[in-house]
């Protein structure tokens, strides 16, 4: 047997240490299939030490829950770690502090909403601005804004198909989607 210095052995060590993945990530990438979709979205592994596991909840009502079934959940991560976990607790502390979130729902972008005109919007935009002048009293310009987006909104419901009930002009969006305009829809419903 030889004798090695302390650096070799660290250095040994740290080499061993890299290899090894932490026990926490590979919880982390395995939970879905240990737990369940449903679990996986509630809940999540945030550390192990001394073969404890600590798994944070969305609420103190799945921490409660999931106690009870602590017994099944120790076997199901016991045969996926190489340590053993000897007790798992369940809080709600950390689950906004994780790093790992779910994904948010996207948004619906703006051009599918029915209602959705297109470029055709973009003509008040650029009369607006036509109409900030400067040196007219408030009168005369709130006139001349109000004609100038009068004249706009006729403009752009002009090409408009006509709402079968009201006889409005009414986006072909809405039209696909209710039959009838959103103003005769919200009556409907």
């Amino acid at each position: 047997m030889s004798l090695k210095s302390v650096n070799d052995v660290l250095t040994i060590l740290k080499a061993k240490a890299v290899i090894q993945e932490p026990p926490v990530n590979a919880l982390l990438r395995d939970w879905h299939e240990i737990v369940g979709d449903v679990l996986a979205l509630q809940t999540r592994p945030l550390s192990i030490q001394r073969h404890l596991l600590r798994v944070a909840t969305s609420s103190a009502a799945w921490a409660q829950n999931l106690t009870f079934e602590r017994q099944s959940l120790l076997i199901k991560v016991n045969q996926r770690l190489a340590i053993p976990v000897v007790n798992i607790h369940f809080s709600t502390a950390g689950w906004h502090i994780s790093p790992i979130r779910e994904k948010k729902p996207e948004l619906a972008s703006q051009t599918q909403h029915p209602s959705y005109l297109g470029e055709s919007i973009n003509i008040i935009s650029a009369i607006a601005t036509d109409v900030s002048e400067v040196g007219l009293d408030k009168t005369t310009t709130r006139k001349k804004a109000f004609d100038a987006w009068a004249s706009a909104v006729k403009v752009r419901s002009h090409k408009l198909p006509l709402c079968p009930q009201c006889q409005c002009p009414t986006p072909p969006g809405e039209l696909q989607r209710w039959d009838v305009c959103a103003l005769c829809a919200a009556k409907r419903f």
